[in-house]
């Protein structure tokens, strides 16, 4: 058992408890069960003993969230866990950006690291303690690797810096940050959106956060020393021989160093001349080491070509292309690219040219999370989303196109980060943003960022401020003896070969006020504290020159979008018209939608929203509407009168009448035709076409249906009948006879209301029951005192 205090505010530790650990000696593979309160991962760290025949680290790291872990069982037909969600495939490069850094150089064995959640609390948030299982996995077992590393989220409320933050204060939070840290309070990795928090306030969060990852680190270097872990050698290690190096040094140096301080070179051009001086330095070496394995060959003249690139950096501070350190390479933007999207931006910044689009639709188009996946992540409807696309001619290559991949996933995520924050949260529609990368030589995801932010601007979405993002690289130079980093150089935004042979991909986003993102790829197996931080100076001054040249092209929201764009309008429907305006069983939306295209969604009762792609589009849904919803002649019903209505129908269950000819029609029911009980309207002799009297009690406060009753009619007091022959006419009919006084007809009225409300007084009674006798029955006298108040109460 192994406890690792996290401190949280409002208490003094809370424990990160890792428990359930379980090792065999002599095993490659080691299980464990990491839980924070009710949480639980289990993470489990398997290494082939041979090598594999990669020339890579083939490291895969798979998250996976069981339905189980939340109570529930999957919604889809097999009932089972199919595929990766994009929260699985995020956490899964989380975790594996924290931790391959750490494994030896050359270390060329299939590893797998599988993280499964098992329960999940709704308070404990999984994916950081699935970092540290894997680390406390990787280092209880004999895989050669050079941790542990420790990882902690903060988060930022009132300016204040929270550890670990349950999943109730992440939703109050503006900042989430997850740093893993190495020993000696290195820096593994970051990964962080934000509410445009201040760079004072963003830099004091990563401080706290090495902090703290350090107490992590520390429990889990006491765990493997109690448990006494021996790790494996391996059977060899992919590093070339220092003497073939030398050899590829000597043999290319001279036509390398020429490339690489070759200006005039774009990404193609250098690319090819570096091809050309790989294959004749690879013959020399073969015809001097001819025992050689290629592998060691090819990988000695990357050996050279990496330190012929940085020593160039490191000495003479200058880049492959001509610039400085700190300089930004040419930038071109254009908005309004295509009249009839609804807004449009291109964004180039030297070699890399992104083509972003918005599209606006109703709300119903948000995605949409099945009850696990909140239950899991704590996710609901989002109607932003941003897809990032990177197809083979990008790159000037030629490849299978298929469906989205892990990187442009993580691509899309963190450009989708980077704006999430200026979008309006009231806006009346779901946006989506597409960013599609037309050429790429370098951080492809911050110009998404930065032609998302235009295109938006371009559609008028009225976000809060521009965005721009920028990539910062770094050089090191280590000592070998101390193991530390003895000298380095940061450089603005990164070439493509630079993010190959650097050390880091520093990407940060952000406004001229704040920063909404970052991602921190390390290479190395930590860097200090200070070189985070003077990154994101460097960064942050980068950021506001970007957004001067973006500011050129539009420097604001436009006042309205485009006229060829949606429309939302809300309509009112009183419940008395609800039943018209829907129609049986929804023909009449379902004819809207169809006919006009329009989406509709109900807001509340009376309110129903009506998306339309286009303005014409919406003005054919509201002359259809206004069809549909004429005026009934309800304002000249008279509550309690008598009318004439045609029957239009014989039902079962009753006749459908009008009282008017363009009136829709209503059922009369069985129970309100006749004082006797009747199974069907044909024991009256009704027939279609005849007219009989109705008397009309209002409508129905729960549905807005006409309340007509027959019943009533046959008892000894008469009334007043009207006729309705035409919309705009209303015929009276015969007076009543001397005898039928005006109180009389009072007390009638009123005790038909008060029958409609229950004869308790409440207003659970429906009016006209089966079972009510007809006016001058025992119930109707044993009730005439408390008419009798009401008589006197209305007059």
């Amino acid at each position: 058992m192994g406890w690792l205090g996290v401190p949280n505010r409002g208490c003094g530790l809370r424990q990160q408890k890792i428990r359930n650990i379980l090792w065999k000696t002599g095993q490659i593979c080691r299980w464990l069960c990491c839980s924070t309160g009710d949480t639980a991962v289990m993470v489990t760290a398997v290494s082939k003993t041979k090598p594999s025949p990669s020339q890579f680290m083939p490291l895969v790291v798979d998250y996976r969230q069981k339905a189980a872990a939340a109570g529930r069982i999957p919604t889809n037909y097999l009932r089972r866990e199919i595929g990766s969600s994009d929260k699985e495939i995020l956490t899964s490069r989380v975790i594996d950006r924290s931790i391959r850094p750490l494994f030896p150089a050359g270390y060329f064995y299939d590893t797998q690291i599988l993280c499964n959640l098992l329960a999940v609390d709704g308070v404990n948030e999984p994916d950081v303690l699935a970092i540290n299982g894997a680390s406390v996995a990787l280092s209880l077992s004999d895989i050669p690797w050079n941790g542990p590393v420790g990882a902690v989220r903060i988060g930022m409320i009132d300016g204040e810096c929270i550890v670990n933050p349950t999943r109730k204060e992440m939703s109050s939070s503006t900042l989430n940050l997850i740093v893993a840290g190495a020993p000696k309070s290195q820096i593994v990795m970051l990964e962080a959106s934000a509410e445009n928090i201040l760079q004072q306030d963003f830099c004091h969060a990563i401080k706290v956060g090495v902090k703290y990852t350090q107490q992590i680190i520390q429990g889990i270097q006491q765990l493997v020393k109690e448990i006494g872990v021996t790790k494996r050698t391996p059977q060899k290690l992919f590093i070339p021989s220092p003497d073939i190096v030398k050899h590829a040094h000597k043999f290319a140096m001279e036509k390398l160093y020429a490339v690489f301080t070759d200006h005039e070179h774009d990404k193609i051009s250098r690319d090819e001349a570096i091809n050309k001086i790989r294959l004749d330095t690879e013959e020399q070496l073969k015809e001097k080491f001819p025992e050689v394995d290629s592998y060691e060959i090819i990988e000695s003249f990357n050996v050279a070509a990496k330190e012929v690139f940085r020593s160039i950096i490191l000495n003479e501070y200058k880049r492959c292309d001509g610039r400085d350190l700190t300089s930004l390479r040419n930038i071109n933007c254009e908005v309004d690219m295509f009249k009839i999207l609804h807004g449009s931006a291109l964004f180039q910044r030297g070699q890399t040219q992104v083509l972003c689009t918005v599209t606006f639709d109703s709300l119903e188009s948000s995605i949409k999370s099945d009850r696990i996946i909140t239950a899991i992540n704590g996710i609901k409807d989002k109607n932003f989303m941003l897809h990032y696309e990177f197809p083979p001619y990008a790159t000037n290559e030629i490849g299978k196109v298929t469906g989205v991949n892990r990187r442009e996933l993580g691509h899309g995520a963190l450009a989708e980060k980077a704006l999430y924050p200026v979008i309006p949260k009231d806006f009346p529609f779901t946006i989506r943003v597409t960013s599609e990368v037309l050429e790429s030589n370098g951080s492809s995801s911050m110009a998404s960022a930065c032609g998302g932010s235009l295109a938006l601007m371009d559609a008028g979405v009225p976000i809060s401020s521009a965005v721009a993002g920028v990539a910062i690289g770094l050089v090191t130079k280590n000592n070998a003896d101390k193991g530390e980093i003895e000298d380095y150089r940061l450089l603005t935004d990164i070439l493509g070969i630079e993010d190959y042979h650097g050390d880091m991909d520093f990407k940060i986003a952000g406004t001229s006020k704040g920063i909404t993102a970052l991602q921190a790829d390390i290479k190395l197996p930590g860097i200090p504290v200070k070189i985070v931080m003077e990154a994101i100076q460097q960064a942050s001054v980068a950021k506001k020159e970007i957004l001067q040249i973006m500011n050129k092209a539009i420097s604001k929201p436009r006042a309205s979008r485009k006229e060829n764009g949606p429309v939302v309008e809300t309509v009112q429907v009183p419940l008395s018209k609800r039943a018209k305006f829907v129609g049986p069983g929804g023909y009449h939306l379902k004819k809207l939608q169809a006919e006009t295209g329009v989406t509709i969604s109900q807001v509340d009762e009376e309110t129903f929203s009506v998306f339309a792609p286009t303005p014409s589009a919406m003005h054919e849904a509201r002359d259809f509407i206004t069809e549909i919803c004429k005026d009934d002649q309800e304002q000249q019903l008279e509550f309690g009168a008598v009318y004439t209505a045609t029957i239009t129908e014989i039902r079962d269950s009753g006749v459908m009448v009008k009282l008017y000819p363009n009136m829709t029609a209503v059922l009369l029911h069985n129970t309100q035709l006749d004082q006797r009980k009747i199974k069907h309207p044909t024991a009256l002799g009704l027939e279609v076409g005849q007219e009989i009297q109705v008397k009309y009690f209002g409508r129905d406060p729960a549905d807005g249906r006409m309340r007509l009753s027959r019943k009533v009619l046959q008892s000894p007091a008469t009334t007043v009948v009207k006729t309705l022959n035409e919309r705009s006419s209303i015929v009276m009919g015969e007076p009543v006879s001397q005898s039928s006084s005006n109180s009389s007809r009072f007390i009638l009225l009123c005790k038909w209301i008060f029958r409609a409300w229950g004869k308790d007084g409440d207003s659970t009674g429906s009016y006209l029951s089966p079972s009510s006798d007809s006016p001058g029955g025992e119930n109707d006298r044993l009730s005439l005192r408390k008419v009798s108040n009401l008589s006197r109460i209305a007059r």
